[in-house]
């Protein structure tokens, strides 16, 4: 437990405006071991896909028990701090962090929305939520960084206007209240936004880049303290698996017609 507080207490220091914490986001256990391999300061794993590598949809359809399984496998094959998201926090976030810290983890991401259809909650449940949360990683003696994700942008009709940002600053500023650590924004890739709501929050910003991102480096200047790639890694590796296969399959034609 000792090791795993000052594991929560790195990684919660690596969170830094101007000088993001990069997460190239893992799905198992052999991604993890590749990711630390390379360098990584910390490890986190992204729910869409954790749930692809199991042939699953996004959505909580992973059963938790398989996502804490995989989550303990990840724990053993590194000394990196391991973050993991628990999407909506599968009915009662409380007791699911509490798993997670019984697994290893020393931090976790938590949407604000209804896994079935998106729809955000109410900011009072929410932070609800959050409190219990807060209640039960306390509990455990741990610090762990409840990484609070706001749909705002995933909401049908959102826009990266200021109506939009001003709506993320609330919940930031309700978040940090009810004691999230960090506020997660993804869908939201304007920089001129991003740098908005970096100086408005109290918490740390999270923001996860897509095919449309400008470079790392202008979150860093935007104020970003965390950039996640989210599903990127995963379809990266899947697209270089099927082409070799694509091409290991034409040569053994080619050879069989020969």
């Amino acid at each position: 437990m000792t090791d795993q507080k000052t594991k929560a207490e790195r990684f919660k220091a690596l969170h830094v405006a101007g000088k993001p914490l990069v997460l190239f986001n893992v799905w198992d256990a052999g991604s993890a071991r590749a990711v630390a391999s390379a360098g990584a300061r910390a490890v986190a794993t992204g729910s869409w896909a954790v749930a692809a590598a199991h042939g699953l949809e996004d959505g909580e359809k992973l059963a938790l028990d398989l996502a804490i399984a995989n989550l303990e496998r990840i724990v053993a094959v590194t000394d990196l701090p391991v973050s993991i998201d628990i999407e909506s926090g599968y009915g009662d976030p409380a007791r699911t962090i509490a798993r997670t810290i019984e697994a290893g983890a020393v931090g976790c991401n938590l949407e604000d929305s209804f896994p079935l259809d998106g729809t955000l909650r109410e900011i009072s449940e929410q932070v609800a939520r959050i409190r219990q949360s807060r209640r039960a990683a306390d509990a455990a003696g741990i610090p762990y960084f409840i990484n609070a994700r706001t749909d705002v942008f995933f909401q049908k009709g959102a826009e990266q206007s200021g109506t939009f940002i001003q709506a993320a600053i609330e919940r930031a500023h309700a978040y940090a209240d009810a004691g999230a650590d960090g506020i997660f924004v993804p869908d939201l890739t304007n920089i001129e936004r991003i740098a908005e709501l970096a100086a408005a929050s109290p918490l740390p910003v999270n923001v996860m880049l897509n095919q449309h991102s400008p470079a790392p480096d202008a979150f860093a200047q935007a104020g970003a303290a965390r950039v996640s790639y989210g599903p990127a890694p995963y379809l990266l590796a899947m697209k270089a698996l099927e082409e070799r296969a694509l091409a290991g399959e034409e040569g053994r034609s080619s050879v069989l017609r020969e």
